[in-house]
């Protein structure tokens, strides 16, 4: 099995343990930003789950932030809803801690445990579009059921 397929089907196995059965497309493009991900599934940026990895500034513990592709974190706000400053890691540290590289992070089924926190904004939408493990794999959902499999906490990002 290749290293994409593995990744692909790693997720699928999270998923359904989260008793969240997904349909993985997988896109002879790339859909590794938010701009790509909309144009590839024919939907608006604001439907497309942009997964965001930070470390806690104090903890180091690492956070996902759930993100639609329309917005840019705040991260002074979403600081003050998680209860520490945030910073960056970098992409090796990405993968280390969720199994995935950038722009196939999936939102559920990560290496290590990460609390995880949802843009109220994607909520909007009867439908979303989140990376599948893979950077030209997605699947959609609707938002409610994936903060609920992702264990998600949902805030303002903005």
């Amino acid at each position: 099995m290749t290293e994409e397929k593995d990744a692909s089907q790693r997720f699928r196995d999270a998923a359904a343990q989260q008793g969240l059965t997904v349909e993985v497309v997988t896109m002879a493009e790339s859909t590794r930003t938010a701009a790509e991900a909309a144009a590839a599934c024919g939907c608006g940026v604001a439907q497309i789950v942009k997964s965001l990895v930070f470390r806690g500034a104090t903890s180091a513990a690492p956070y996902l932030l759930l993100v639609s592709g329309a917005n840019r974190v705040d991260e002074a706000g979403v600081a003050a809803a998680i209860g520490e400053a945030l910073v960056r890691p970098d992409a090796d540290d990405v993968r280390s801690v969720t199994g995935y590289a950038i722009g196939g992070i999936p939102p559920l089924g990560h290496a290590e445990p990460l609390k995880t926190f949802m843009d109220a904004d994607l909520l909007a939408h009867d439908r979303v579009w989140a990376a599948a493990g893979t950077p030209n794999s997605v699947f959609p959902v609707a938002p409610q059921r994936l903060a609920t499999a992702a264990g998600a906490t949902v805030i303002s990002v903005t």
